[in-house]
């Protein structure tokens, strides 16, 4: 799992690439339902509005949760991208197509979600459906 998610070399293949982006979804239900667990322990107010706020030392807790999963997220989230973009025989830096407007997100997509990887090795590693 250390692989998969945290390291940026080498290659994974469409079934990895759809297990990581699970384990962020499951990742992100936790970190949910862990901050309306907290929510309804930790001591607030309600303000004129209706709005319920944490203050001080009370906010503690969902700043270091919502900073590891903000950590998390990016970092394992580039990585299994990088690691995809290189099974299709393409460098990380292609990441960056996303910012281009308009087709830059759909292409970043169907090249990472939906295209085949490279049969065999190429200059990144062996096959990812092979290793």
């Amino acid at each position: 799992m250390k692989r998969l998610l945290f390291t940026f070399q080498g290659r994974i293949n469409r079934k990895k690439m759809w297990l990581a982006v699970l384990i962020h979804i499951i990742a992100a239900a936790v970190v949910g339902l862990v901050f309306t667990l907290l929510w309804s322990v930790i001591p607030g107010s309600i303000s004129e509005d209706g709005t319920y706020h944490v203050e001080g030392a009370a906010a503690i807790p969902y700043i270091v949760l919502g900073l590891a999963y903000v950590v998390f997220s990016v970092w394992s989230g580039l990585a299994v991208a990088v690691k995809r973009l290189h099974d299709r025989n393409k460098s990380g830096w292609f990441f960056l197509i996303q910012f281009v407007p308009l087709i830059g997100s759909a292409w970043y997509l169907v090249e990472v979600l939906l295209l085949k990887g490279t049969t065999g090795s190429n200059r990144f590693g062996e096959d990812a459906i092979a290793a």
